[in-house]
Protein backbone atom coordinates (compact mmCIF):
# COMPACT_ATOMS: atom_id res chain seq x y z
CA UNK A 1 0.00 0.00 0.00
CA UNK A 2 1.28 3.49 -0.81
CA UNK A 3 2.49 5.42 2.27
CA UNK A 4 3.24 9.12 1.60
CA UNK A 5 6.38 10.27 3.38
CA UNK A 6 5.66 13.38 5.48
CA UNK A 7 9.17 14.80 5.19
CA UNK A 8 9.17 14.29 1.41
CA UNK A 9 5.80 16.05 1.24
CA UNK A 10 7.20 19.12 3.02
CA UNK A 11 10.38 19.20 0.96
CA UNK A 12 8.61 18.78 -2.38
CA UNK A 13 6.09 21.47 -1.50
CA UNK A 14 8.91 23.85 -0.57
CA UNK A 15 10.86 23.08 -3.75
CA UNK A 16 7.77 23.72 -5.84
CA UNK A 17 7.81 27.39 -4.76
CA UNK A 18 11.46 27.97 -5.63
CA UNK A 19 12.72 29.40 -8.92
CA UNK A 20 14.13 26.70 -11.19
CA UNK A 21 17.89 26.20 -11.13
CA UNK A 22 19.42 26.54 -14.60
CA UNK A 23 21.52 23.48 -15.55
CA UNK A 24 24.83 23.89 -17.31
CA UNK A 25 25.70 21.94 -20.46
CA UNK A 26 29.16 21.50 -21.95
CA UNK A 27 29.92 20.49 -25.58
CA UNK A 28 31.20 16.95 -26.12
CA UNK A 29 33.91 16.50 -28.79
CA UNK A 30 32.48 14.39 -31.62
CA UNK A 31 33.73 12.96 -34.89
CA UNK A 32 32.06 14.83 -37.72
CA UNK A 33 28.63 13.76 -38.87
CA UNK A 34 26.42 15.92 -41.10
CA UNK A 35 22.86 15.40 -42.26
CA UNK A 36 22.99 16.64 -45.86
CA UNK A 37 21.24 16.51 -49.17
CA UNK A 38 18.77 18.34 -51.37
CA UNK A 39 15.02 18.71 -51.24
CA UNK A 40 14.43 15.08 -50.15
CA UNK A 41 16.34 15.82 -46.95
CA UNK A 42 14.95 19.21 -45.99
CA UNK A 43 12.97 17.28 -43.37
CA UNK A 44 14.17 14.28 -41.36
CA UNK A 45 17.59 14.08 -39.79
CA UNK A 46 16.53 11.86 -36.92
CA UNK A 47 18.55 10.33 -34.08
CA UNK A 48 18.00 6.89 -32.51
CA UNK A 49 19.36 6.48 -28.97
CA UNK A 50 19.64 2.97 -27.50
CA UNK A 51 22.07 0.53 -25.91
CA UNK A 52 23.13 -1.96 -28.60
CA UNK A 53 26.01 -3.72 -26.80
CA UNK A 54 24.57 -4.36 -23.34
CA UNK A 55 26.86 -2.09 -21.30
CA UNK A 56 23.94 0.11 -20.13
CA UNK A 57 25.37 3.14 -21.99
CA UNK A 58 23.23 4.27 -24.95
CA UNK A 59 24.66 4.63 -28.44
CA UNK A 60 23.71 7.23 -31.06
CA UNK A 61 22.57 6.27 -34.56
CA UNK A 62 22.32 9.41 -36.70
CA UNK A 63 20.61 9.80 -40.07
CA UNK A 64 22.84 11.21 -42.80
CA UNK A 65 20.54 12.00 -45.73
CA UNK A 66 22.78 11.99 -48.81
CA UNK A 67 25.68 11.08 -46.49
CA UNK A 68 25.98 7.63 -44.90
CA UNK A 69 24.20 7.18 -41.58
CA UNK A 70 26.58 6.66 -38.65
CA UNK A 71 26.58 4.70 -35.40
CA UNK A 72 28.48 6.27 -32.51
CA UNK A 73 29.49 3.86 -29.75
CA UNK A 74 29.26 5.23 -26.22
CA UNK A 75 32.76 4.89 -24.76
CA UNK A 76 32.18 6.92 -21.61
CA UNK A 77 34.60 5.90 -18.87
CA UNK A 78 34.36 5.55 -15.11
CA UNK A 79 34.72 9.30 -14.54
CA UNK A 80 31.45 9.91 -16.40
CA UNK A 81 32.87 12.24 -19.06
CA UNK A 82 30.87 11.59 -22.21
CA UNK A 83 32.80 10.02 -25.08
CA UNK A 84 31.65 8.60 -28.41
CA UNK A 85 33.52 6.98 -31.30
CA UNK A 86 32.08 6.24 -34.76
CA UNK A 87 31.91 2.51 -35.47
CA UNK A 88 29.29 1.88 -38.13
CA UNK A 89 28.66 -1.63 -39.47
CA UNK A 90 28.16 -1.78 -43.21
CA UNK A 91 24.45 -2.53 -42.99
CA UNK A 92 23.90 0.77 -41.15
CA UNK A 93 26.21 2.89 -43.31
CA UNK A 94 23.53 3.50 -45.92
CA UNK A 95 22.45 6.71 -47.61
CA UNK A 96 19.00 8.28 -47.98
CA UNK A 97 18.29 7.65 -44.27
CA UNK A 98 15.89 10.22 -42.83
CA UNK A 99 15.65 8.76 -39.35
CA UNK A 100 15.39 5.66 -37.15
CA UNK A 101 13.75 4.27 -34.03
CA UNK A 102 14.94 1.43 -31.76
CA UNK A 103 12.49 -1.39 -31.06
CA UNK A 104 12.70 -5.05 -30.05
CA UNK A 105 10.62 -6.28 -32.97
CA UNK A 106 11.16 -10.03 -32.54
CA UNK A 107 11.06 -10.07 -28.72
CA UNK A 108 14.49 -11.67 -28.27
CA UNK A 109 15.74 -9.08 -25.77
CA UNK A 110 18.06 -7.34 -28.25
CA UNK A 111 16.97 -4.04 -29.74
CA UNK A 112 16.39 -3.82 -33.47
CA UNK A 113 16.04 -0.76 -35.71
CA UNK A 114 13.27 0.62 -37.88
CA UNK A 115 15.10 2.78 -40.41
CA UNK A 116 13.20 5.38 -42.45
CA UNK A 117 14.47 6.49 -45.82
CA UNK A 118 13.74 8.55 -48.89
CA UNK A 119 13.45 5.16 -50.54
CA UNK A 120 12.61 1.68 -49.19
CA UNK A 121 12.42 1.54 -45.38
CA UNK A 122 14.40 -1.10 -43.48
CA UNK A 123 13.76 -3.35 -40.49
CA UNK A 124 17.13 -4.45 -39.14
CA UNK A 125 17.58 -7.22 -36.59
CA UNK A 126 19.91 -6.58 -33.67
CA UNK A 127 22.45 -9.39 -33.31
CA UNK A 128 24.24 -8.06 -30.22
CA UNK A 129 27.56 -6.23 -30.02
CA UNK A 130 26.00 -3.44 -32.13
CA UNK A 131 25.75 -5.67 -35.20
CA UNK A 132 22.64 -5.77 -37.39
CA UNK A 133 21.25 -7.68 -40.35
CA UNK A 134 18.06 -7.42 -42.42
CA UNK A 135 15.17 -9.50 -41.10
CA UNK A 136 14.51 -12.40 -43.43
CA UNK A 137 11.39 -13.99 -41.95
CA UNK A 138 8.95 -11.16 -41.13
CA UNK A 139 7.47 -10.63 -44.59
CA UNK A 140 8.06 -6.88 -44.32
CA UNK A 141 8.29 -5.13 -47.67
CA UNK A 142 8.59 -1.42 -48.25
CA UNK A 143 7.88 0.60 -51.33
CA UNK A 144 10.01 3.45 -52.62
CA UNK A 145 8.47 6.30 -50.68
CA UNK A 146 9.62 9.20 -48.49
CA UNK A 147 9.24 8.22 -44.82
CA UNK A 148 9.39 10.92 -42.16
CA UNK A 149 7.58 9.52 -39.10
CA UNK A 150 7.34 6.22 -37.21
CA UNK A 151 5.65 4.68 -34.22
CA UNK A 152 4.93 1.18 -32.92
CA UNK A 153 2.66 -0.54 -30.45
CA UNK A 154 1.60 -4.07 -29.51
CA UNK A 155 -2.04 -4.80 -30.17
CA UNK A 156 -3.81 -7.52 -28.22
CA UNK A 157 -2.91 -11.06 -29.19
CA UNK A 158 0.02 -10.21 -31.48
CA UNK A 159 3.60 -11.35 -31.09
CA UNK A 160 4.83 -8.67 -33.49
CA UNK A 161 4.29 -4.94 -33.06
CA UNK A 162 1.96 -2.90 -35.21
CA UNK A 163 4.06 -0.41 -37.18
CA UNK A 164 3.09 2.99 -38.57
CA UNK A 165 5.24 4.85 -41.10
CA UNK A 166 4.35 8.46 -41.80
CA UNK A 167 5.12 9.30 -45.42
CA UNK A 168 5.59 12.74 -46.87
CA UNK A 169 5.29 14.02 -50.44
CA UNK A 170 4.80 11.71 -53.43
CA UNK A 171 8.06 12.40 -55.25
CA UNK A 172 6.81 10.65 -58.42
CA UNK A 173 3.78 12.91 -58.89
CA UNK A 174 4.54 15.34 -61.76
CA UNK A 175 1.98 17.78 -60.33
CA UNK A 176 3.89 18.00 -57.02
CA UNK A 177 5.16 18.74 -54.59
CA UNK A 178 2.28 20.89 -53.30
CA UNK A 179 -0.90 18.95 -52.72
CA UNK A 180 0.73 15.55 -53.25
CA UNK A 181 0.92 14.23 -49.71
CA UNK A 182 1.25 10.46 -49.35
CA UNK A 183 -0.76 8.38 -46.89
CA UNK A 184 0.40 6.99 -43.58
CA UNK A 185 1.20 3.26 -43.88
CA UNK A 186 -0.03 0.82 -41.23
CA UNK A 187 1.54 -2.64 -40.89
CA UNK A 188 -0.63 -4.93 -38.77
CA UNK A 189 0.87 -8.42 -38.39
CA UNK A 190 -1.03 -11.60 -39.17
CA UNK A 191 0.28 -14.99 -38.00
CA UNK A 192 3.63 -13.45 -36.98
CA UNK A 193 4.25 -11.90 -40.39
CA UNK A 194 3.65 -8.59 -42.08
CA UNK A 195 1.67 -8.33 -45.26
CA UNK A 196 1.09 -5.32 -47.45
CA UNK A 197 0.44 -2.16 -45.44
CA UNK A 198 -2.94 -0.50 -45.16
CA UNK A 199 -3.03 3.12 -46.28
CA UNK A 200 -4.54 5.51 -43.75
CA UNK A 201 -6.17 7.99 -46.09
CA UNK A 202 -6.43 10.92 -46.42
CA UNK A 203 -2.77 11.54 -45.68
CA UNK A 204 -1.45 15.03 -45.10
CA UNK A 205 2.35 14.68 -45.07
CA UNK A 206 2.93 13.29 -41.57
CA UNK A 207 6.23 14.41 -40.06
CA UNK A 208 5.60 12.89 -36.64
CA UNK A 209 3.64 9.79 -35.63
CA UNK A 210 2.80 8.52 -32.14
CA UNK A 211 0.81 5.60 -30.75
CA UNK A 212 -0.52 6.52 -27.30
CA UNK A 213 -3.16 5.16 -24.92
CA UNK A 214 -4.34 8.74 -24.41
CA UNK A 215 -7.38 7.88 -22.28
CA UNK A 216 -5.76 4.95 -20.42
CA UNK A 217 -8.36 2.44 -21.54
CA UNK A 218 -5.95 -0.18 -22.83
CA UNK A 219 -5.76 0.72 -26.52
CA UNK A 220 -3.18 2.93 -28.21
CA UNK A 221 -4.53 5.23 -30.91
CA UNK A 222 -2.42 6.89 -33.58
CA UNK A 223 -1.74 10.62 -33.53
CA UNK A 224 -0.25 12.35 -36.61
CA UNK A 225 1.32 15.78 -36.91
CA UNK A 226 1.15 16.98 -40.52
CA UNK A 227 3.05 19.58 -42.54
CA UNK A 228 0.62 22.20 -43.86
CA UNK A 229 3.28 23.51 -46.22
CA UNK A 230 2.65 20.62 -48.63
CA UNK A 231 -0.94 19.62 -48.05
CA UNK A 232 -1.79 23.29 -48.72
CA UNK A 233 -5.49 23.23 -47.85
CA UNK A 234 -8.17 20.99 -46.42
CA UNK A 235 -5.83 19.05 -44.13
CA UNK A 236 -5.28 19.08 -40.39
CA UNK A 237 -3.70 17.26 -37.49
CA UNK A 238 -5.16 13.75 -37.20
CA UNK A 239 -5.84 10.99 -34.69
CA UNK A 240 -6.89 7.54 -35.80
CA UNK A 241 -8.97 5.30 -33.55
CA UNK A 242 -7.26 1.91 -33.81
CA UNK A 243 -10.38 -0.18 -34.21
CA UNK A 244 -10.55 -3.31 -36.36
CA UNK A 245 -10.87 -0.86 -39.23
CA UNK A 246 -9.04 2.33 -38.20
CA UNK A 247 -11.06 5.53 -38.45
CA UNK A 248 -10.43 9.20 -37.81
CA UNK A 249 -11.80 10.80 -34.66
CA UNK A 250 -14.37 13.46 -35.45
CA UNK A 251 -15.37 16.85 -34.12
CA UNK A 252 -18.55 15.24 -32.80
CA UNK A 253 -16.32 13.18 -30.48
CA UNK A 254 -14.43 16.28 -29.35
CA UNK A 255 -11.46 16.27 -31.72
CA UNK A 256 -10.52 19.86 -32.50
CA UNK A 257 -9.13 20.47 -35.98
CA UNK A 258 -5.72 22.15 -36.08
CA UNK A 259 -3.78 23.01 -39.21
CA UNK A 260 -0.07 23.32 -38.41
CA UNK A 261 3.24 23.13 -40.14
CA UNK A 262 3.52 20.11 -37.88
CA UNK A 263 7.04 18.77 -37.28
CA UNK A 264 7.17 16.86 -33.98
CA UNK A 265 5.10 15.47 -31.11
CA UNK A 266 6.06 15.18 -27.44
CA UNK A 267 3.69 13.57 -24.94
CA UNK A 268 3.80 13.67 -21.13
CA UNK A 269 1.50 14.25 -18.16
CA UNK A 270 2.61 17.75 -17.16
CA UNK A 271 -0.13 18.94 -14.81
CA UNK A 272 -0.35 15.83 -12.64
CA UNK A 273 -3.83 14.61 -13.59
CA UNK A 274 -2.50 11.29 -14.92
CA UNK A 275 -3.38 12.06 -18.56
CA UNK A 276 -0.96 12.79 -21.39
CA UNK A 277 -0.57 16.39 -22.52
CA UNK A 278 1.15 17.23 -25.82
CA UNK A 279 3.67 19.66 -27.24
CA UNK A 280 3.55 20.11 -31.02
CA UNK A 281 6.36 21.81 -32.92
CA UNK A 282 5.68 23.94 -35.96
CA UNK A 283 6.84 26.87 -38.05
CA UNK A 284 5.99 29.94 -36.02
CA UNK A 285 4.53 29.30 -32.59
CA UNK A 286 4.63 25.85 -31.02
CA UNK A 287 1.49 24.34 -29.48
CA UNK A 288 1.25 23.19 -25.84
CA UNK A 289 -2.06 21.47 -25.16
CA UNK A 290 -3.46 19.99 -21.94
CA UNK A 291 -5.78 17.01 -22.05
CA UNK A 292 -9.23 17.92 -20.76
CA UNK A 293 -10.08 15.30 -18.09
CA UNK A 294 -13.69 16.45 -17.80
CA UNK A 295 -14.72 14.96 -21.15
CA UNK A 296 -14.40 11.38 -22.42
CA UNK A 297 -13.42 12.32 -25.96
CA UNK A 298 -10.01 13.26 -27.40
CA UNK A 299 -10.01 16.90 -26.30
CA UNK A 300 -6.82 18.88 -25.73
CA UNK A 301 -7.05 22.57 -24.78
CA UNK A 302 -4.46 25.01 -26.11
CA UNK A 303 -2.58 26.72 -23.25
CA UNK A 304 0.47 27.80 -25.22
CA UNK A 305 0.44 31.49 -24.33
CA UNK A 306 -0.73 31.17 -20.73
CA UNK A 307 2.10 28.69 -20.02
CA UNK A 308 4.78 30.69 -21.84
CA UNK A 309 5.69 27.93 -24.30
CA UNK A 310 5.19 29.60 -27.68
CA UNK A 311 8.94 29.66 -28.49
CA UNK A 312 7.83 31.51 -31.60
CA UNK A 313 10.87 33.75 -32.17
CA UNK A 314 14.60 33.29 -31.54
CA UNK A 315 15.87 34.43 -28.14
CA UNK A 316 19.46 34.78 -29.42
CA UNK A 317 21.25 35.33 -32.73
CA UNK A 318 19.68 38.66 -33.65
CA UNK A 319 17.09 37.28 -36.10
CA UNK A 320 13.56 38.37 -35.21
CA UNK A 321 11.67 36.33 -37.79
CA UNK A 322 9.48 33.37 -36.71
CA UNK A 323 11.16 30.18 -35.49
CA UNK A 324 10.92 26.69 -36.96
CA UNK A 325 10.60 23.90 -34.39
CA UNK A 326 11.44 20.24 -35.10
CA UNK A 327 12.17 17.63 -32.41
CA UNK A 328 10.51 18.13 -29.01
CA UNK A 329 11.04 16.27 -25.75
CA UNK A 330 9.85 16.57 -22.17
CA UNK A 331 12.35 15.86 -19.40
CA UNK A 332 13.50 17.13 -16.02
CA UNK A 333 16.90 18.65 -16.84
CA UNK A 334 17.56 20.03 -13.36
CA UNK A 335 16.01 17.19 -11.32
CA UNK A 336 13.66 19.50 -9.41
CA UNK A 337 10.67 17.20 -9.93
CA UNK A 338 9.15 19.26 -12.75
CA UNK A 339 9.38 18.33 -16.43
CA UNK A 340 10.95 20.85 -18.80
CA UNK A 341 10.75 21.19 -22.61
CA UNK A 342 13.57 20.82 -25.14
CA UNK A 343 13.03 21.80 -28.80
CA UNK A 344 15.47 21.68 -31.71
CA UNK A 345 15.22 24.64 -34.10
CA UNK A 346 16.38 25.50 -37.61
CA UNK A 347 15.28 26.96 -40.92
CA UNK A 348 14.04 24.39 -43.44
CA UNK A 349 16.65 25.64 -45.91
CA UNK A 350 16.44 29.27 -47.03
CA UNK A 351 12.83 30.15 -46.25
CA UNK A 352 12.84 33.96 -46.26
CA UNK A 353 9.94 34.42 -43.85
CA UNK A 354 11.56 32.27 -41.14
CA UNK A 355 14.59 32.91 -38.94
CA UNK A 356 17.95 31.78 -40.30
CA UNK A 357 19.62 32.03 -36.88
CA UNK A 358 17.30 30.00 -34.69
CA UNK A 359 18.72 28.53 -31.46
CA UNK A 360 17.38 25.39 -29.77
CA UNK A 361 14.99 25.96 -26.87
CA UNK A 362 15.28 24.81 -23.28
CA UNK A 363 12.23 25.89 -21.28
CA UNK A 364 12.30 25.24 -17.54
CA UNK A 365 9.07 24.65 -15.68
CA UNK A 366 8.59 26.96 -12.73
CA UNK A 367 6.74 26.34 -9.50
CA UNK A 368 3.55 27.89 -10.88
CA UNK A 369 3.58 25.55 -13.91
CA UNK A 370 4.66 28.22 -16.40
CA UNK A 371 7.87 27.89 -18.39
CA UNK A 372 10.87 30.19 -18.84
CA UNK A 373 13.49 30.10 -21.61
CA UNK A 374 17.07 29.37 -20.43
CA UNK A 375 18.76 28.03 -23.59
CA UNK A 376 21.44 30.74 -23.65
CA UNK A 377 22.21 30.48 -19.94
CA UNK A 378 22.36 26.68 -20.15
CA UNK A 379 24.85 26.73 -23.04
CA UNK A 380 22.82 25.00 -25.76
CA UNK A 381 21.95 28.00 -27.98
CA UNK A 382 23.44 26.58 -31.17
CA UNK A 383 22.62 28.48 -34.36
CA UNK A 384 23.02 25.43 -36.63
CA UNK A 385 19.92 24.12 -38.43
CA UNK A 386 18.68 21.59 -35.88
CA UNK A 387 16.57 18.60 -36.88
CA UNK A 388 16.34 15.38 -34.83
CA UNK A 389 17.41 15.35 -31.21
CA UNK A 390 17.50 13.52 -27.91
CA UNK A 391 17.10 14.40 -24.24
CA UNK A 392 18.56 11.31 -22.57
CA UNK A 393 20.91 10.47 -19.68
CA UNK A 394 23.82 9.33 -21.83
CA UNK A 395 26.27 8.46 -19.03
CA UNK A 396 23.75 7.14 -16.48
CA UNK A 397 24.69 9.70 -13.81
CA UNK A 398 21.07 10.72 -13.22
CA UNK A 399 21.19 13.94 -15.28
CA UNK A 400 19.73 14.37 -18.77
CA UNK A 401 22.13 15.18 -21.60
CA UNK A 402 21.35 16.45 -25.12
CA UNK A 403 22.17 15.60 -28.71
CA UNK A 404 21.09 17.27 -31.96
CA UNK A 405 21.47 16.23 -35.61
CA UNK A 406 21.97 19.33 -37.75
CA UNK A 407 21.29 19.92 -41.42
CA UNK A 408 24.46 20.86 -43.31
CA UNK A 409 26.31 21.20 -39.98
CA UNK A 410 27.95 18.74 -37.56
CA UNK A 411 26.11 16.63 -35.00
CA UNK A 412 26.24 18.24 -31.54
CA UNK A 413 26.20 16.60 -28.10
CA UNK A 414 26.10 18.38 -24.73
CA UNK A 415 26.79 16.88 -21.30
CA UNK A 416 24.75 18.00 -18.32
CA UNK A 417 27.26 19.10 -15.70
CA UNK A 418 24.96 17.83 -12.94
CA UNK A 419 25.48 20.87 -10.76
CA UNK A 420 21.82 21.53 -10.00
CA UNK A 421 21.53 18.77 -7.42
CA UNK A 422 18.19 17.06 -7.13
CA UNK A 423 17.45 13.39 -6.65
CA UNK A 424 16.53 11.06 -9.49
CA UNK A 425 15.61 7.57 -10.64
CA UNK A 426 16.46 5.59 -13.75
CA UNK A 427 13.95 2.80 -14.40
CA UNK A 428 14.27 0.02 -16.97
CA UNK A 429 11.19 -2.07 -17.73
CA UNK A 430 11.45 -5.74 -18.66
CA UNK A 431 8.12 -7.04 -19.88
CA UNK A 432 7.05 -10.63 -20.39
CA UNK A 433 6.36 -12.26 -23.73
CA UNK A 434 6.95 -10.60 -27.07
CA UNK A 435 6.71 -7.00 -25.83
CA UNK A 436 10.00 -7.09 -23.93
CA UNK A 437 10.29 -3.35 -23.38
CA UNK A 438 6.71 -3.03 -22.15
CA UNK A 439 5.61 -0.55 -24.78
CA UNK A 440 2.28 0.79 -23.56
CA UNK A 441 3.02 0.45 -19.84
CA UNK A 442 2.40 3.30 -17.40
CA UNK A 443 4.90 4.01 -14.62
CA UNK A 444 3.77 6.02 -11.60
CA UNK A 445 6.26 7.56 -9.17
CA UNK A 446 4.92 9.34 -6.09
CA UNK A 447 6.89 11.79 -3.96
CA UNK A 448 4.82 13.41 -1.25
CA UNK A 449 1.50 14.54 -2.69
CA UNK A 450 2.61 14.50 -6.34
CA UNK A 451 2.61 11.56 -8.72
CA UNK A 452 4.56 11.59 -11.97
CA UNK A 453 3.05 9.38 -14.69
CA UNK A 454 5.07 8.11 -17.64
CA UNK A 455 3.69 6.15 -20.59
CA UNK A 456 6.24 3.95 -22.34
CA UNK A 457 6.01 4.75 -26.05
CA UNK A 458 8.15 4.52 -29.16
CA UNK A 459 7.57 7.18 -31.77
CA UNK A 460 6.89 10.91 -31.82
CA UNK A 461 9.68 13.45 -31.79
CA UNK A 462 11.03 14.24 -35.24
CA UNK A 463 12.33 11.25 -37.20
CA UNK A 464 13.97 9.58 -34.21
CA UNK A 465 13.59 8.55 -30.59
CA UNK A 466 15.11 6.70 -27.66
CA UNK A 467 14.30 3.44 -25.89
CA UNK A 468 15.86 2.45 -22.61
CA UNK A 469 15.90 3.89 -19.10
CA UNK A 470 13.08 6.18 -17.97
CA UNK A 471 14.42 9.21 -16.09
CA UNK A 472 12.55 10.81 -13.20
CA UNK A 473 13.71 13.98 -11.45
CA UNK A 474 12.64 13.96 -7.80
CA UNK A 475 13.79 17.24 -6.26
CA UNK A 476 14.59 16.83 -2.57
CA UNK A 477 12.35 13.81 -1.96
CA UNK A 478 14.21 11.22 0.11
CA UNK A 479 11.80 8.35 -0.46
CA UNK A 480 9.32 7.61 -3.23
CA UNK A 481 6.69 5.02 -4.04
CA UNK A 482 6.39 3.52 -7.49
CA UNK A 483 4.30 1.03 -9.40
CA UNK A 484 3.79 -0.13 -12.98
CA UNK A 485 0.56 -0.74 -14.88
CA UNK A 486 1.79 -3.25 -17.44
CA UNK A 487 0.44 -3.77 -20.97
CA UNK A 488 -2.57 -6.02 -20.64
CA UNK A 489 -3.63 -4.38 -17.38
CA UNK A 490 -1.59 -6.08 -14.63
CA UNK A 491 -1.07 -3.58 -11.80
CA UNK A 492 1.91 -4.01 -9.49
CA UNK A 493 1.78 -3.19 -5.80
CA UNK A 494 3.37 0.06 -4.67
CA UNK A 495 7.05 -0.26 -3.75
CA UNK A 496 8.82 2.19 -1.48
CA UNK A 497 12.37 2.95 -2.62
CA UNK A 498 15.12 5.49 -2.15
CA UNK A 499 16.21 7.74 -5.06
CA UNK A 500 19.54 8.07 -6.89
CA UNK A 501 19.71 4.56 -8.31
CA UNK A 502 19.08 2.64 -11.51
CA UNK A 503 16.49 -0.10 -11.16
CA UNK A 504 14.97 -2.83 -13.32
CA UNK A 505 11.23 -3.43 -13.08
CA UNK A 506 9.59 -6.75 -13.97
CA UNK A 507 5.91 -7.73 -13.55
CA UNK A 508 5.01 -8.71 -10.00
CA UNK A 509 8.56 -8.26 -8.68
CA UNK A 510 10.12 -5.72 -6.33
CA UNK A 511 12.41 -3.28 -8.22
CA UNK A 512 15.98 -4.56 -8.41
CA UNK A 513 19.33 -2.99 -9.38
Amino acid sequence: MRRPDALALILVATAAQADPVVPQFTPVPMAEHIYGGGWEHYVGGGLAVFDCNGDALPELFAAGGENPAQLFLNTTGADGTLSFVPDTPEVLAVTAVTGAYPLDIDGDGTLDLAVMRAGPDLLLQGEGACQFAPFTDLGFQSGDHWSTGFSATWEAGNTLPTLAFGTYVDRADPQGPFGTCDDTLLYRPTDARYGAPAALSPGYCALSVLFSDWNRRGRADLRLSNDRHYYVRGGQEQMWAMEDTPRLYTEAEGWKPYALWGMGIASRDINGDGLADVYLTSMGDQKFQLRNPAVPGPVWEDVTYSYGTTAHRPYAGGDGRPSTGWHAAFGDVNNDGRDDIFVTKGNVEQMPDAAQKDPNNLMLQQGDGRFVEVGAEAGIASLARGRGGALVDLNRDGFLDMAVVNRRAPLEVWQNAGMTGGNWLLLRLRGEGANRDAIGAFVEVTAGDRTQVREVTIGGGHAGGDLGDLHFGLGTAETVDLRVIWPGGQVDDWSGITPDQRLTLTPGQHPSP
